[in-house]
């Protein structure tokens, strides 16, 4: 069974930075390379919000699509030797509160933007940005 765990979440101010990781257990050896991983976040009142996602696109080349209003702030990463993902973030918005969820699939598709198109999920961490 696949299970993924965020951490570095935390406190931080306007302007700031964090890194959010994601590690991966349960997988077959050698294959974490395969699933795509897919950042999503959910600020208090609001649905659900697609943030990015890393797409394999075969040997050591990834996809890598981020939600129009967060490229150049956000840089999504990855460590397939250590079968962790990570979300930089940077410049820092009051309006970047909220839980930060990864989530992960082993299909090869890169127009997955919603939820229901992955099929593994981390408990999420909260993320907040002070002004």
């Amino acid at each position: 069974q696949v299970q993924l765990v965020e951490s570095g979440g935390g406190l931080v101010q306007a302007g700031g930075s964090l890194r959010l990781s994601c590690a991966a257990s349960g997988i077959t050896f050698n294959t974490f390379r395969e699933y795509a991983v897919g950042w999503f976040r959910q600020a208090p009142g609001k649905e659900r919000e697609f943030v990015g996602r890393s797409t394999w696109a075969g040997s050591n080349v990834y996809y890598v699509d981020y939600a129009d209003s967060l490229k150049g702030r956000f840089t999504m990463s990855r460590d397939n030797a250590k079968n962790a993902a990570y979300l930089e973030m940077n410049s820092l918005k009051p309006e970047d509160t909220g839980v930060y969820y990864c989530a992960a699939d082993r299909t090869h598709s890169r127009a997955r933007s919603r939820g229901d198109d992955y099929d593994y999920w981390g408990q999420g961490i909260q993320v907040t940005v002070s002004s």
